[in-house]
């Protein structure tokens, strides 16, 4: 589990052994682009037990390069881009599995067990894996037609005319501008309309989606109100001074911010609001540590972007300056 996963959240648990197939899992994400690797990101850094399909094929291929994604000034290739996407996927525990989905079936109350936490649904690949999950997130930018199965009377499908011909296509205002559907545990990141349109508002929507989940399985564990959404960022340490590095002030928080209308009864209140204060305490980050995290954030962009790519960006004389200052002797012995 990522070292900032709040505690009080479990993943759900294996039903097999450690490989992919038949391994249940908290989230199936449909397609590894922008949308399905944000969503996996912010899934598993949570905490969740994540696993991406993808076929490798996502709509962003067809760029030459990509130009206007904030962070890469002058751009970056697209093959280095999904590189990098990917390698951020795996570095929070999340897996990857280069298979294309066929189908997302539903599983019936029989199949799912009386755990809360039971899958939901069965999700079946092109190669014949198949891994229950909990929730499913759908980013691929294709037709939908796995999801085919979740759609009995056909809701989850409209016609359009495409090139002269009508084609039946998911229905893209199925899901709403949250991503959350009317069928539990489905969410949609892709297709969206125009949040699917450029690379860093995809990743941005998959992102927002995936901060819906988060957010309803808070709210089943009692959350509601303005706790029920999940924050995730590193807090300096000068956050929690004065009244703020007081424990009673944050329970003063939640306190003020869990909905009036919920239905707890005390000992939960009480619970729920120390896994609270607990989970905002564990986000605090000293200068050291969060120059240890950046440090060891660029170790990991040059492992995926490669370090010969980098010396080769670099000039001769660059280098030359570098090894030379490397090599000065520091003082007298």
């Amino acid at each position: 589990m990522p070292e900032n996963a709040p505690a009080s959240e479990t993943a759900v648990e294996s039903v097999a052994d450690d490989s992919v197939e038949e391994r249940a899992v908290d989230v199936a994400v449909v397609g590894g682009g922008p949308a399905g690797s944000s969503a996996a990101v912010f899934a598993a850094r949570y905490g969740l037990d994540v696993v991406v399909f993808d076929r490798g094929n996502s709509a962003l291929r067809r760029c030459a390069v990509l130009e206007n994604y904030l962070g890469f000034p002058g751009g970056v290739g697209v093959d280095a881009f999904h590189d990098l996407m990917h390698a951020h996927v795996a570095e929070v525990g999340a897996r990857r599995v280069e298979e294309r989905v066929d189908a997302v079936e539903p599983l019936d109350a029989t199949e799912r067990g009386d755990s809360e936490v039971a899958a939901r649904f069965r999700v079946r690949t092109q190669a014949g894996t198949t891994v229950p999950a909990r929730d499913v997130v759908a980013a691929a930018w294709y037709d939908g037609s796995y999801l085919r199965p979740l759609s009995d009377d056909g809701e989850l499908f409209d016609e359009h005319e495409h090139h002269g011909e009508v084609e039946e296509r998911f229905d893209a205002n199925y899901a709403d501008e949250d991503g959350r559907t009317p069928t539990d545990g489905l969410y949609v990141a892709s297709p969206a309309g125009a949040r699917s349109a450029q690379a860093i508002v995809a990743a941005g929507n998959g992102a927002h989606v995936a901060r819906a989940l988060l957010a309803d399985r808070r709210r089943d564990r009692g959350y509601s109100g303005g706790v029920a959404p999940e924050y995730d960022w590193a807090r300096r340490t000068s956050e929690f001074s004065g009244e703020w590095a007081n424990r009673d002030r944050w329970r003063e928080w939640f306190e003020n911010e869990l909905a009036d209308d919920h239905d707890l009864d005390d000992d939960a209140v009480a619970r729920l609001r120390e896994a609270y204060v607990d989970d905002a305490f564990e986000t605090r980050v000293d200068d050291d540590e969060a120059e240890a995290r950046a440090a060891r954030g660029l170790e990991r962009f040059v492992d995926a972007v490669g370090a010969e790519a980098v010396l080769d960006a670099l000039d001769d004389r660059r280098l030359r300056e570098y090894l030379a200052d490397a090599d000065a002797p520091t003082g007298a012995e």
